[in-house]
């Protein structure tokens, strides 16, 4: 059982990279044109839905593997606040996506991009820490 629920949690942490690449994706919506851009915008949302199934993968698998293992409150208490930090961020980034999609202002873009690079930084640190957990 343990096996199946630590292949899940790797398969949820996949879902995750999207979020690693979003920042450069966003760099480059800027130059396309709007039919382009609309497509793009429409992608970005779908896969963003997705990886937010994968975090609740990763809650889920998540939550049995602390249970089973041997972690530090420490450890628990950063990777939770990091997890919330990053669920939030990307549940927050689906409005700014909407609003550009529909042709809306230009500040849903800047948005799109800030969001985007913030949860890369959450992902990549948060990854750090379950790689590197004596660390902390």
């Amino acid at each position: 059982m343990f096996k199946i629920i630590m292949f899940l949690h790797i398969l949820g942490s996949l879902a995750l990279g999207f979020y690693l690449v979003l920042p450069f994706v966003v760099g480059g919506i800027g130059r396309l044109s709007q039919a382009s851009r609309e497509g793009m915008l429409s992608l970005i949302g779908l896969l963003n839905r997705y990886a937010q199934y994968g975090l609740v993968l990763q809650l889920l698998t998540g939550i049995y593997l602390v249970v089973k293992g041997e972690y530090t409150m420490a450890w628990t208490t950063v990777v939770g606040v990091l997890f919330l930090i990053a669920g939030g961020l990307s549940g927050m980034l689906g409005k700014p996506l909407r609003v550009a999609k529909m042709g809306g202002d230009t500040s849903a873009l800047g948005k799109i991009r800030s969001f985007s690079t913030l949860l890369a930084v959450v992902v990549l640190v948060m990854s750090f820490f379950m790689v590197y957990r004596h660390i902390i």
